[in-house]
């Protein structure tokens, strides 16, 4: 799989072997995320209250109205204002949030543990807002400009009645003079109206004054995310989908040996053949009651997941020829042999089942079955044995693995003749008496003769 490409069919493939390990790291993660939710993000409220500026505002001066609603001056005073114990104005700052709206609305928010305290520092950040720049319009240089725009509507207003004077007191007649002088105290009046009335336009005070909080803000109906249902979801899907994407990056970096050439290369041997063992896959670790066994096969991690599912077998005729033949190819191979080392790494079920297998077939050289470590491989001394046959499984050992079989030979002087591959098939109906072939009844014996040659 190192070398194919990531198909839907390895995704169920997960999904149908490690199920138990994705539930309980699902759970692992939900329960990470409520303790995320209770230390770390604790339940939180957001409330809102609008506030609406009057007039005509280009976006800049929006925006700067923004950075004044959330500023130390108005977020201190409603500090001040609410007398909450320990929450001062630094705290409460990172708490209000204000942003600009359409119709020249300035909404501003507040966070809090509880629905009712976000609902009261949204309120008096709003009303602190109104009242600060209340302030700031009525006071410094604005204050002197609505003195003096106050006098000269005044002297406007005292104008305009000169005018009115004048033109009672010119000649009502209808020469041309008059006609003249009325048209021009007229124009006169009505250009002094028009000037004040840019003059009023003009006014900031006027125009953007007056902010009002249009309402008090509506109560919380739920959580500020991120919830505590979100985190609960959130951590369980991630630690999913993280135990997914762990076991791919594992069956990309799986460096076992799948193919017979591989092996033969590994162990610098020639293939006798292949042999067929029906069953089920176990675990190719040593059988073992402890803890950590019962955890593992619990979980259903004892047993590899990216093997694909075993292929249907011929009969058991058939997967006995293909032992006689492994005898009689290792028959021509060493001629005069008497005695032969079978050599099967610990743990590996299959090859185990199948050496079995060999030794209950083979009518000469005789063979004895040996388990060898592959963590620290050790092969008996050379005795009366004319060689080492390996038996393995496929899709089991990595290269250094096998070599350090094949190095443990070596050491106890033993030339490795030959290598046996076994692979796992589903088993199938046995033939009825009468379809048996004449030495059926051998297999009673072989169970007797592997378990005595095992010993």
């Amino acid at each position: 799989m190192s070398e194919d490409t990531i198909r839907l069919v390895t995704i169920g493939r997960i999904f149908r072997r490690r199920w138990r390990l994705l539930a309980v790291l699902a759970v692992v993660g939900a329960l990470v995320g409520y303790g995320a939710s209770v230390v770390v993000f604790p339940p939180r409220y957001t409330a809102s209250s609008p506030v609406l500026l009057p007039g005509l505002w280009e976006e800049r001066e929006l925006l700067t109205q923004v950075d004044l609603a959330t500023s130390s001056a108005v977020v201190d005073r409603a500090a001040d204002a609410l007398h909450w114990p320990g929450a001062s104005g630094t705290e409460l700052r990172d708490q209000v949030s204000a942003k600009a709206a359409d119709g020249n609305i300035i909404t501003i928010s507040g966070t809090a543990d509880t629905p009712k305290r976000a609902q009261q520092l949204s309120d008096q950040v709003a009303q602190q807002f109104v009242q600060y720049t209340a302030q700031i319009a009525g006071s410094g240089t604005d204050s002197v400009k609505t003195t003096a725009n106050d006098a000269l509507r005044k002297q406007v207003e005292e104008t305009n009645r000169r005018i009115s004077d004048l033109a009672k007191a010119a000649d009502p007649g209808q020469t041309v003079e008059s006609v003249q002088a009325r048209t021009a105290l007229e124009n006169l009046r009505t250009s002094l109206e028009g000037a004040m009335k840019k003059v009023d336009e003009a006014n900031p005070a006027t125009n953007k004054a007056g902010m009002v909080v249009m309402g008090p803000a509506a109560p919380p109906t739920g959580e500020t995310a991120p919830t505590r249902m979100q985190l609960i979801v959130g951590g369980a899907l991630l630690f999913f989908l993280l135990a997914v994407i762990g076991h791919l990056v594992a069956a990309r970096m799986n460096r076992r040996l799948r193919t017979e050439p591989e092996i033969a290369a590994a162990l610098g041997s020639t293939l006798l053949g292949t042999v067929d063992v029906a069953g089920e896959r176990r675990a190719h670790r040593p059988e073992g009651g402890g803890s950590r066994a019962r955890i593992r096969r619990l979980l259903g991690v004892d047993t590899p997941w990216d093997t694909p599912a075993p292929q249907k077998s011929g009969d058991e005729a058939s997967r006995r020829l293909r032992y006689r033949r492994v005898c009689t190819r290792l028959r021509d191979r060493l001629p005069g042999a008497q005695r032969l080392l079978v050599v099967v790494p610990d743990g590996d079920e299959i090859a185990r089942r199948a050496a079995g297998q060999l030794v209950a077939e083979a009518k000469s050289p005789s063979l004895r079955v040996v388990e060898v470590s592959v963590d620290r491989p050790i092969v008996p001394d050379r005795d009366t044995e004319s060689g080492a046959l390996v038996v393995l499984s496929a899709d089991s050992w990595t290269a250094e693995e096998l070599a350090g079989i094949a190095e443990a030979c070596a050491d106890g002087r033993h030339e490795v003749v030959g290598i046996v591959v076994a692979d796992l098939v589903q088993d199938r109906p046995t033939r009825s008496a009468g379809q048996l072939p004449d030495d059926a009844t051998l297999a009673l014996a072989v169970r007797g003769h592997a378990t005595g040659g095992s010993a």
